[in-house]
């Protein structure tokens, strides 16, 4: 183990964290309300030292006390403790002022969760997060080479040093870009983003990022090229503007080329354009096999391509309601074309015994450039459907909805929601399956 990395760990003085809970291996050798302060001799500071030191089979654990106890378990088994927030630590916010921030977008006087902007590298291991690096201390570069915490998640941007410090809004933005190479010469997995304002990271720029990045190499999984996302709240802002159908297509034209290039060698694209930069360019999105194993998916990349590939698959396989069924679905000017598409498929299939239709909602609370569904508010949707009769149900995909699916993001609910169109609201995942199911199934 890197020596450095155990001198930071037994350097640091802090409370023990509290235990909430627990099960598993630890029931009976560990109390509700003691705090963890080690386990195997080195300090637990939050969950990433929590996960790499208790997968030790039957690690001795000390509590803030003094209290030591060693507890029997196989290697890689859970302990079964939990504590009093997910991270065992408080969660690490953003330090930028970049020029494309979507949160420095939004209006007033939503709630006070939306505004909160995090750049947490722990996050970008537990839940795909994207990390700008420019919050990293030498202790967390040190430690995440040390625990092999990857893939990591990166917004690159740029690889200019003062044009990525401007568009970051920090300084650091420029020197933090050397932990790149430490990560990749490590051997961690790098999947990186680029997000593209026009005529700052765009043209011959973006070429040459996209090279640095190629340097990286085996190291680099995945690049993603998205479009960045402009509401209309961009008073006092950076004047930024979106891509023209020109510029849209000079970008993509220099993706696709530098991912033609690398197929040959690596056997995959490695670097994808989103679908949003398709749409705007007005070219046809790619089929699945331009996306190999989907490594940009989270990120708007290929999900269209998957979803027409899922419903081909089960398309033979739809059954008929039993009796007419009327429903009205909703969506994003962005995927309308594509998922319009899918409804009149399954229409066709169903034998006259369903009438569907779809609802192109413009996104009038963020403004019309934002086109993906998963910024589509309650309020636009009930505006939007004032005198349309929706049938037997409205059927809205999740990815409208907090993570709760009570509520979208202007804290209109579903029941309001159902109220207004005075009919039941079915909530569906956006993938092929749910949005048959939810348009075939009578069990509203």
């Amino acid at each position: 183990m890197d020596q450095s990395a155990l001198t930071w760990n037994r350097c640091l003085t802090v409370m023990g964290i509290l235990i909430t809970g627990v099960d598993g291996p630890c029931k009976g050798y560990i109390e509700v309300g003691e705090r963890l302060a080690e386990i195997g001799g080195r300090r637990v500071i939050d969950v990433l030292d929590y996960m790499h030191l208790s997968q030790a089979p039957s690690p001795t654990l000390t509590m803030e006390d003094g209290r030591s106890v060693t507890v029997p378990k196989p290697a890689y088994e859970d302990l079964g403790l939990t504590f009093e927030s997910f991270l065992m630590d408080a969660q690490r916010s953003c330090a930028n002022r970049c020029v494309f921030c979507f949160i420095d977008q939004l209006p007033l006087g939503m709630r006070e969760t939306l505004y909160f902007k995090d750049d947490d590298a722990r996050l970008s291991f537990l839940m795909g997060n994207y990390i700008s690096m420019t919050n990293l201390s030498e202790r967390d570069i040190v430690r995440m080479i040390d625990y092999r915490i990857s893939p990591i998640n990166i917004s690159v941007h740029t690889t200019n040093p003062s044009l990525r410090a401007m568009m970051l809004g920090n300084k650091r933005g420029a020197d933090s870009l050397a932990a790149l190479r430490r990560f990749a010469d490590a051997g961690l997995s790098l999947n990186c983003q680029i997000v593209v304002c026009a005529g700052l990271n765009d043209g011959d720029e973006l070429s040459s990022t996209l090279r640095d990045l190629l340097a990286l190499l085996p190291a680099l999984d995945s690049v993603a090229v998205v479009p960045a996302g402009l509401t209309k709240y961009r008073e006092g802002l950076f004047p930024l503007r979106p891509l023209t159908k020109e510029e849209a297509q000079d970008v993509l034209q220099r993706v696709l080329a530098v991912g033609d290039g690398v197929i040959a060698a690596e056997g995959r694209r490695v670097v994808y354009p989103s679908d949003e930069l398709f749409l705007q360019a007005g070219w046809k999105i790619p089929g699945g096999s331009f996306y190999d194993d989907y490594p940009q998916y989270e990120n708007g990349v290929g999900m269209l391509a998957m979803l027409r590939e899922e419903f081909e698959s089960l398309e033979e396989d739809i059954c008929p309601p039993p009796a007419l069924r009327r429903v009205t679905g909703v969506t994003g000017t962005a995927a309308y074309p594509t998922i319009s598409a899918l409804f009149e498929k399954t229409e066709r299939r169903c034998e006259g015994r369903l009438q569907a239709q779809l609802i192109k909602i413009e996104n009038r609370f963020f403004g019309p450039s934002i086109t993906v569904a998963g910024l589509i508010t309650g309020q636009d949707i009930i505006c939007q459907l004032k005198g349309i009769d929706v049938g037997d149900a409205l059927l809205v995909p999740s990815v409208m909805l907090r993570y709760d699916r009570d509520r979208f993001l202007d804290d209109v609910t579903v029941e309001e929601l159902s109220q207004a169109v005075d009919a039941p609201v079915v909530i569906f995942e956006p993938d092929a399956a749910g949005m048959i199911k939810a348009l075939v199934s009578n069990s509203d």
